[in-house]
C-alpha cells in the first residue's frame, strides 16, 4: 500500500513520470500540458507545486473531475486550462509548454496518420528546451504474440486492441523532430499481455527564439 504522505504529495503518478522527477530533469519547467488527462492522476503534484497546469481530454466527464481537483488542490486556479479537445488538433498556440504528457493514450491511435498527427502536435506546442514524456503500447519482447487487425493497430494477449509502436518508429521520431533522448527507450512487459515503453525526449532549443 502507498505510503499516505507520498500519496498525498504526488497522487497515483506514473512510476516512470515520477523518475523523471526524482532525476530533477522537471525542476524549473513552469506549464505542464497533460494529453489525455483523465482526472488528472499525474497532476497532483504539478498542482500543489505551484505549476501552471493544462489538460486536455476527449471525456467531458473526466475534465469535470479534473476541473474539480485543481480547484481543490490549487484554489483559484483556471479551470479553462482543463478542456474537451482532440490531442490531433490542440486548442494551444506553439511553443506553449515546457512539458508535454502522453501518459498512456498515444495507442489509442486509429492508424499511422493518427498517430503521427498527435506526436506533431505535441511537439508543435513544446517550446524548445522543453521535455516530451511519453508512455505508450509497443510490440516490444511481445512481437510473437500479438495479432495485426489492420491500420498499425493490434489485438493484444489481454484482449485490447492498441496502435503499436516498436523501437525503431521511436528512433526515427526522434531524429526526425530533431530531438534528443533524455533516457534509452525503456519497455516493460507486463506478464507477457501488453508491452508498455517509455519514451522521454528533449526538443532543442532554437538559437532564433532565445536570441531576438
Amino acid at each position: 500500500m502507498m505510503n499516505k504522505a507520498l500519496l498525498e504529495q504526488f497522487g497515483h503518478i506514473d512510476i516512470y513520470l515520477f523518475d523523471q522527477l526524482l532525476k530533477g530533469r522537471l525542476n524549473g519547467l513552469t506549464r505542464v500540458l497533460d494529453l489525455g488527462c483523465g482526472a488528472g492522476r499525474n497532476l497532483v503534484y504539478f498542482l500543489q507545486q505551484g505549476y501552471e497546469v493544462f489538460g486536455i481530454d476527449q471525456d467531458a466527464d473526466q475534465i469535470d473531475r479534473v476541473r474539480a481537483l485543481a480547484t481543490n488542490l490549487c484554489p483559484g486556479s483556471d479551470e479553462q486550462h482543463f478542456q474537451v479537445g482532440e490531442i490531433d488538433g490542440l486548442p494551444f498556440p506553439a511553443h506553449s509548454f515546457d512539458l508535454v504528457i502522453a501518459n498512456a493514450v498515444l495507442h489509442f491511435a486509429r492508424d499511422a496518420n493518427h498517430f503521427e498527427a498527435m506526436i506533431h502536435e505535441a511537439w508543435r506546442v513544446l517550446r524548445p528546451g522543453g521535455i516530451f514524456f511519453a508512455r505508450l503500447a509497443s510490440n516490444i519482447g511481445i512481437s510473437d504474440r500479438i495479432q495485426h487487425i489492420g491500420n498499425g493497430r493490434f489485438q493484444l494477449p489481454d484482449g485490447t486492441e492498441r496502435y503499436l509502436v516498436d523501437q525503431r518508429m521511436i528512433l526515427n521520431f526522434t531524429r526526425d523532430l530533431d530531438g534528443e533522448l533524455l533516457d534509452p527507450v525503456k519497455t516493460t512487459i507486463v506478464q507477457d499481455l501488453r508491452s508498455m515503453t517509455t519514451w522521454v525526449v528533449q526538443k532543442k532549443k532554437d538559437p532564433d527564439l532565445d536570441n531576438p
